[in-house]
């Protein structure tokens, strides 16, 4: 009970440190210019959000570290969490200032972010294996099975943690989308954190839903900051995070439903331009798809909201017989 109550109050904390960074952080973004560059080829009424400050992940990254080292110390787990998401937020950050700053439209090549993410996966891996000493064992949803991939459980990381990274990144795509599909994972993994005995985790998994909601409000519609690549980065690492800590790999395919539904649309829509020459959606990612048919931006945020929700219950429903073995 007391771990529940940690995490409680790693939620409030972090969601006063990033409410009270606001007045902060946006003025200033906006004196250094560090507005969004829209797409050309994205939704025409995207264009009246060029020049809205960007970066603003910083409030989100500052508000989980801040919280969970007031809750959870220098423990061990939260540390490591705490690691993997500023290392991708480092990445991510890179992307935007070149973007942002430096003017190049198109920020890191594709090459050198997917480089960065395989080498940060590749440390984490062999850094859980061999001085954390989680193992290589991950749970089958849905069973109460484990399974143990042995030295193929480092490759194994490396994609859960560039795919969750990637396709946060794809979802940041509407004003309030990314982050509250956030809430509802890291409430998610509070719940399965909590069934797991990784303490230090929840309080971590708190902070970040406490953040994504402090952040909510400065970025729900109209938005008057967007967390960057630097915030989306940083939330797909310290999903990746809670995860791999949690032996849960396999069950966040449904935690994080919207994340893959938004991945799969990108993946199939190249699929089918590259073989048919026809697209299978109007645009992608998927919201964009939703857009296009006529629905407001505020309507299909709160519906991929609930396809969140649903997705992340379903998801820790998946792991009962885990839990109850």
């Amino acid at each position: 009970m007391e771990a529940i109550w940690y995490s409680i109050l790693a939620a409030a904390i972090a969601l006063v440190v990033t409410a009270v960074m606001g007045p902060l952080i946006i003025p200033l973004l906006t004196r250094l210019k560090f507005g969004q560059n829209i797409r050309d080829d994205g939704p025409k009424r995207h264009m009246a959000k060029a020049g809205t400050p960007t970066m603003g992940g910083v409030m989100i990254i500052t508000g989980v570290m801040i919280a969970t080292f007031i809750m959870a110390g220098s423990g061990l787990e939260a540390l490591t969490a705490v690691l993997v998401m500023i290392a991708l937020a480092a990445i991510g950050f890179w992307d935007d200032y070149i973007k942002v700053v430096l003017k190049r439209s198109l920020g890191l090549r594709a090459r050198e972010k997917l480089g960065l993410q395989l080498l940060i996966g590749l440390l984490y891996g062999l850094f859980l294996i061999y001085y954390f000493n989680r193992g290589t064992e991950i749970l089958i949803p849905f069973s109460n099975y484990s399974v143990d991939l042995g030295a193929g459980y480092v490759l194994f990381l490396i994609v859960v943690l560039v795919g969750s990274s990637n396709a946060v990144n794809l979802t940041d795509g509407l004003d309030g989308l990314a982050a509250g599909v956030t809430v509802f994972v890291a409430i998610a993994y509070v719940i399965v954190a909590w069934l797991t005995g990784h303490h230090e985790i929840m309080t971590f998994s708190g902070a970040l839903a406490g953040a994504c909601l402090g952040f909510l409000i400065y970025n729900h519609y109209p938005a008057k900051v967007f967390m960057g690549d630097t915030g989306s980065m940083a939330l797909g690492g310290a999903v990746a995070a809670m995860a791999a800590l949690t032996r849960t790999e396999l069950a966040l395919v449904l935690v994080g439903g919207v994340y893959v539904l938004e991945t799969m649309s990108v993946a199939l829509q190249v699929i089918s331009y590259q073989t048919t020459r026809k697209r299978l959606f109007l645009m992608a990612p998927l919201h964009h798809h939703f857009e296009l048919k006529g629905w407001s931006e505020q309507k299909v945020v709160r519906v991929f909201w609930f396809l969140a929700l649903c997705s992340a219950t379903l998801g820790v429903i998946s792991l009962g017989p885990a839990f109850w073995r």
